[in-house]
């Protein structure tokens, strides 16, 4: 972009003038010159290119001096030039008025350079470097939130403090190269300065390297408290080498954009601040946290008290331990020239308060948590009720990273939500648009109570899978009609064992039929906002059955163990074990899911989860986490 500046040329004297590269050089000539004078005449050195406009008209004025024009209120001069001097006052534009002379020395370029075009690369004065723009032909740089903890002996992570201990540390900020060529040196009242707006201030910082060559150490120059740094002028050619690092996430009130300028200063008179005479921007956006769908690879299981037999069918290379559930979630950050996981703590404390800092937060594993000041935090801030799905498309609009979902109230209903500044940090991610649905009128009120997605080759990639109690009934009534109403549930199992499904179909809690009505209502509800949302068909969901009892809140619980609530690992599904009617001493519901996801090259194993999970109101997922690979696709390359 050009720019214009203004200065006064005095005849029979000496201005010192730095010109910037990227600006037009004004000069006042009439009111200049000498008393009397009528006309003037010019002549510069060969990098200069210098106008003469006149009434709005431009005229390019030849390097021998030999023209003249007179002097008008309406005749300014316009100089360009296309390089830096080599030295000071090298290039210059002499003027003379009847006998009077003065000259302009002009001399600098400056460039604040960062990596635009996303290929991990700091380019040169890419023109586009002060916006930000999405898509593959997208502009603008990325900064990662510097939230792992390279030094292990640290608290808390790396962002939280103005140091850098280590050069692992810099290879999570962005890196950006203040590029400068002129003389050897400025004429006094002239500084080049580097700085932030306040508002950016806590969003962003910025280190610079000390003694480049013997002892580097790594200054902390802006963000928090610094706004500005005044930039040591080196002469010559020089590239100065920064490292930005992120502070927060994008969030409420917060874009995730950020600034940085530089601008050479110039003195004009004492009492008067410098006046910037060229200023140059970059910007930058916050790389968001991103959730992966259970479609993604494994990559580690978190598991919380029981040990799933899931390592050697899977081939993970780690399977952990845990203490509690549902208390965080896996995502990850991604900027051109790195990423890695990053995960997110639930205000909804239990037995894992520490664990993500104390255990996940190291080098090259983040950390980041919401927590409110004053509502009040309920089981619906557990992530179970955290899930996300695989990529779609709706109405023609594409979702690549896939889109969160959530559990909350009904509309009318004010019940329980999560809490608003979890909703508020996961909407202004923008990458996973989130939908609520409405999961309040189960009594832990989680998503993952009903509904999951297990991946499947073809074109969707995916099918999602729903808890049904109409299937449920579907499937005993059948069972029924061919002689098994007295079936035994929960065999082997006390205190339910030798259950009859007989006994079970005249239970108040689960065959009452308003209450039988008001669940699938509820599974129904739910199943238009997903099709709706997610763009999907009938032919995209499977139907897995459940049924649901009524707690003395008259808000609904698992009867048996919900299968859709398992753990998907590639192909492999770790299915809670429904202990249904035995059939030929096989449980017809785990015959009946296996003839739905076997065909579609699933494996089903069915785990004993009850003692475990399900008589504390939870099954398999909500006992174990994944951490999966990232998406192949880039965040930048999406339009939200």
């Amino acid at each position: 972009m050009l720019r214009e500046r203004t200065v006064r040329l005095q005849y029979g004297s000496r201005v010192e003038a730095v010109y910037v590269l990227g600006t037009h050089l004004w000069t006042d000539v009439y009111s200049a010159a000498p008393a009397g004078a009528q006309t003037f005449s010019l002549k510069h050195s060969e990098r200069v290119r210098v106008e003469v406009v006149r009434d709005g008209q431009a005229e390019e004025v030849a390097t021998n001096g030999k023209q003249r024009w007179p002097l008008s209120p309406s005749t300014t001069l316009r100089l360009t030039m296309s390089q830096a001097s080599p030295e000071a006052s090298s290039d210059k534009v002499p003027c003379t008025g009847l006998g009077a002379g003065g000259q302009a020395g002009i001399r600098t370029e400056i460039s604040l350079d960062v990596d635009a075009d996303r290929d991990g690369v700091v380019e040169k004065n890419n023109p586009r470097k002060a916006s930000w723009t999405w898509g593959p032909e997208g502009q603008g740089a990325i900064l990662l939130v510097n939230c792992d903890r390279d030094t292990p002996w640290l608290p808390q992570e790396d962002c939280s403090d103005e140091k850098v201990y280590s050069k692992e540390d810099l290879k999570d900020m962005s890196q950006m190269i203040l590029r400068t060529r002129g003389p050897e040196h400025l004429p006094a009242g002239y500084e080049t300065v580097l700085y932030i707006s306040m508002s950016d201030s806590d969003k962003v910082g910025v280190f610079c390297v000390e003694n480049p060559f013997f002892g580097q150490r790594y200054v902390h120059i802006l963000g928090r408290r610094k706004l500005y740094h005044v930039v040591k002028y080196t002469g010559g050619s020089a590239e100065l080498l920064f490292f930005v690092e992120g502070l927060r996430f994008p969030d409420e009130g917060f874009s995730g954009l950020v600034s940085i300028h530089v601008s050479l200063l110039e003195y004009m008179a004492e009492g008067i601040p410098l006046t910037p005479i060229f200023t140059d921007t970059v910007a930058f956006r916050v790389a968001p946290w991103i959730m992966t769908p259970n479609i993604l690879p494994p990559v580690s299981v978190y598991v919380c008290w029981l040990g799933l037999r899931l390592r050697a069918r899977t081939g993970l290379g780690s399977c952990l331990f845990l203490l509690s559930r549902d208390e965080i979630e896996f995502g990850y950050i991604e900027a051109p020239h790195k990423g890695f996981p990053v995960v997110l703590d639930s205000p909804r404390d239990g037995n894992l308060k520490d664990f993500p800092v104390k255990q996940l937060l190291g080098p090259d594993f983040g950390y980041v948590t919401r927590e409110p000041l004053f509502e009040p935090v309920t089981s619906l801030d557990s992530f179970g009720n955290l899930e996300v799905s695989p990529p779609v498309t709706v109405n023609g609009k594409t979702y690549p990273l896939g889109r969160i979902l959530i559990g909350s109230s009904f509309p009318l209903s004010g019940g329980r939500r999560m809490t608003k500044v979890v909703r508020d940090f996961l909407q202004a991610q923008q990458v996973q648009a989130p939908v609520e649905l409405y999961s309040d009128w189960l009594t832990v009120g989680h998503v993952d109570e009903f509904m999951t997605f297990v991946p499947i080759p073809g074109t969707k990639k995916f099918r999602m899978l729903m808890a049904s109690t109409s299937a449920c009934y579907k499937l005993f009534r059948e069972k029924q009609k061919e002689g098994h109403g007295e079936a035994i549930m929960f065999k082997g199992l006390m205190p339910q064992a030798g259950v009859r499904w007989a006994e079970v179909s005249g239970c108040p809690s689960l065959s009452r039929p308003p209450f039988f009505r008001v669940a699938q209502r509820c599974l129904d509800w739910n199943r238009d906002i997903l099709k709706k949302e997610l763009g999907l068909a009938e032919q995209d969901i499977i139907d897995l059955p459940a049924l649901f009892q009524m707690d003395k809140s008259r808000q609904a619980r698992a009867f048996f163990p919900n299968m859709v609530n398992m753990i998907v690992l590639d192909k492999d599904l770790g299915i809670p074990k429904p202990f249904g009617p035995q059939v030929e001493e096989v449980c017809c519901l785990e015959t009946h899911v296996r003839s739905l996801l076997e065909p579609l090259g699933l494996c089903c194993t069915f785990v004993d989860d009850i003692s475990a999970y399900h008589k504390f109101l939870g099954e398999v997922h909500c006992g174990t986490n994944v951490r999966r690979q990232p998406f192949a696709f880039k965040w930048w390359h999406m339009e939200p």
